[in-house]
């Protein structure tokens, strides 16, 4: 059902040009350091085709720049799937690892982990090339969102360890999943992509901070309506039409065509906020080289509603059928055929 549901987006976003140099190189990167442990985990991650997000999400990056964008991408869905639902003890392990990844940019740029197991090393060596050339205050906006995304996470793990997964109510399950989607700091990332950065003004004003929000909430719903077969599969309470289906009684159908009215009612409430860009820009007495870099802000916000959006249409990650060891770990409540978080 859900993956092949389609939205009607009103702006086109284009693919990087380098997105197969990058891949290559990528995909050896995931293998070397251990992201993934078996063939069968390095050929379900290659069914995701992660690549082809993040060419779509930052379409202007260079192409050493999409290598580490690539990289970055692979740790953070990799560690998204590391809880077992048969193992709840593992939920410690998770916040542990978690708090590493989280102070990973508060630390100089290279240091050593302190907690060591493939994810860590993996963000400290992507997080010193995705931090070169950005001031303190675009790393310190950037690392602020990545840890609220963390510890969303955890929260996510520990509901599920305590059997609380599928309790929140419509409207707290809304607020949570604007956190656990991790959107604010991949719209961050579109600035380190193309060597600028929005004007703090611009970063603090109500307009902008609804934007980032409304786009967060649209992602993170169509995000829930694409995975929803594979989320079904592992019993995953934390998604908008299982909320949607458990709070109102209603049919998983009914459930499926309400989480689409409410995506399509953010997405137009982000239209409408778009559209006055221009006169937040007036009222806050922009020139016109900070008004260049608004605009870009706001293009960094389209390529990752609508590129995020084309990638899910057709990534394995989704798909409606699985098989072997895939199948096993997802019918267990893995979403991980590997184990990254030991040494």
């Amino acid at each position: 059902m859900p993956q092949d549901v389609r939205f009607d987006l009103p702006f086109d976003t284009p693919v990087s040009g380098h997105l197969e140099y990058a891949r290559a190189r990528h995909l050896r990167w995931v293998w070397d350091m251990g992201l993934v442990r078996s063939r069968e985990g390095f050929e379900e991650y290659k069914s995701w085709d992660l690549p082809q997000a993040a060419a779509r999400t930052y379409p202007y990056a260079s192409a050493d720049d999409m290598v580490v964008l690539m990289n970055w991408f692979s740790l953070a869905f990799l560690f998204d799937d590391q809880f077992d639902a048969s193992q709840p003890d593992r939920a410690d392990r998770i916040a542990e690892v978690a708090r590493e990844l989280i102070v990973t940019p508060l630390r100089p740029a290279g240091s050593t982990p302190r907690v060591v197991c493939p994810i860590t090393v993996a963000w400290a060596e992507v997080w010193k090339h995705l931090s070169e050339g950005m001031s303190l205050t675009w790393q310190t906006r950037f690392a602020a969102s990545w840890g609220r995304f963390l510890v969303a996470h955890c929260e996510e793990v520990d509901l599920a360890a305590r059997g609380l997964a599928g309790t929140l109510t419509l409207e707290e399950y809304a607020i949570f999943r604007r956190r656990t989607v991790g959107i604010h700091h991949s719209i961050d990332a579109g600035e380190r992509s193309r060597g600028f950065e929005v004007p703090a003004q611009v970063m603090a004003h109500p307009l902008m901070e609804r934007m980032r929000d409304l786009a967060a909430d649209t992602i993170g719903f169509m995000n829930d309506i694409h995975s929803f077969e594979r989320e079904k599969r592992r019993g995953d309470g934390h998604n908008l039409i299982a909320v949607l289906h458990r709070e109102r009684g209603c049919t998983w159908q009914e459930a499926a065509d309400e989480a689409y009215r409410m995506t399509t009612d953010c997405l137009r409430e982000y239209l409408e906020l778009e559209a006055r860009v221009p006169q937040m820009c007036d009222e806050l007495g922009l020139d016109e080289a900070e008004r260049g870099r608004v605009r870009m802000g706001v293009e960094a916000i389209q390529h990752w509603i609508n590129g995020n959006y084309e990638w899910a249409l057709t990534t394995g990650r989704y798909a409606a059928a699985k098989e072997g060891p895939v199948a096993s770990a997802e019918l267990a409540g893995r979403g991980s055929v590997d184990d990254l978080l030991t040494v």
